[in-house]
């Protein structure tokens, strides 16, 4: 029983020394985020799609928002590889040597279907979005006067949440390879899935149709290719523990 109690100890130490880790990253780069904030916001500004936008304030708070959002989302971006990799360091013990491995090699797939997702939210979705909306406003006459915080809220309201949206296929395939989940179990929560996924889609994309419909899109396609996945990795799983047995 002490022994027990002893290894729970060990286990909350290591997980609070991996978190410790993890807040002093984030803490660093969202520092660093906000050094390089202006520069950032400068070169969105400079893009195609910003063009038609006039930088107003309407607060006297909209531009320290702005300036936050922006680190945020820098230290998000640096902290997350990190992050992956500390939970590693942290699950490592209670995995085989060959599942240790296997995991390692997540990590940078895991970022750069982050790094895909949020390129995808912010050169293909973010512009559909706003095309269709001042499609509509030209349609009835009204004057769009925008402000930069109008924008870029809308812009980061999109980019992390997809991002980490795109993660899905890989967290599958790990959880799959772990044995935690199994294709016949994905398909038979498939309509749960789907009303969990239109229910994100519907929080994370601006209040009109045509948005819903174009986050929506992807993120049910992610789940059907995390079903592929996941199904191409068990059968995998299911012949190398064949020929271990053998």
């Amino acid at each position: 029983m002490e022994e027990q109690e002893f290894t729970l100890v060990e286990h909350l130490t290591e997980l609070r020394k991996r978190l410790i880790i993890i807040s002093i990253i984030f803490l660093v780069t969202l520092i660093i985020g906000f050094v390089f904030a202006p520069n950032i916001l400068q070169f969105l500004k400079s893009q195609e799609i910003a063009q038609s936008v006039e930088w107003n304030v309407f607060g006297y708070t909209d531009g320290i928002q702005i300036y936050v959002k922006c680190a945020i989302l820098v230290a998000i971006c640096f902290t997350l590889p990190i992050g992956m990799h500390q939970l590693w360091l942290f699950m490592k013990p209670g995995l085989t040597n060959k599942e240790a491995r296997v995991a390692a090699r997540f990590i940078p797939v895991a970022f750069i279907l982050f790094i895909v997702g949020v390129s995808f939210s912010y050169f293909i979705l973010f512009p559909l979005m706003l095309n269709f909306m001042s499609n509509i406003n030209a349609s009835i006459g009204a004057v769009e006067t925008y402000g930069m915080n109008q924008y870029f809220t809308l812009m980061f309201n999109m980019l992390i949440p997809i991002g980490i949206v795109f993660e899905l296929p890989v967290v599958i395939l790990f959880l799959t390879r772990l044995g935690i989940v199994t294709p016949q179990r994905l398909r038979k929560m498939r309509k749960v899935s789907y009303l969990i996924l239109v229910i994100i889609g519907v929080m994370i994309s601006p209040p009109d149709f045509v948005s819903d419909f174009l986050i929506i899109i992807p993120l049910l396609l992610l789940f059907e290719i995390s079903i592929i996945v996941s199904e191409r990795t068990y059968r995998k799983k299911m012949l190398d523990e064949v020929q271990e047995n053998d």
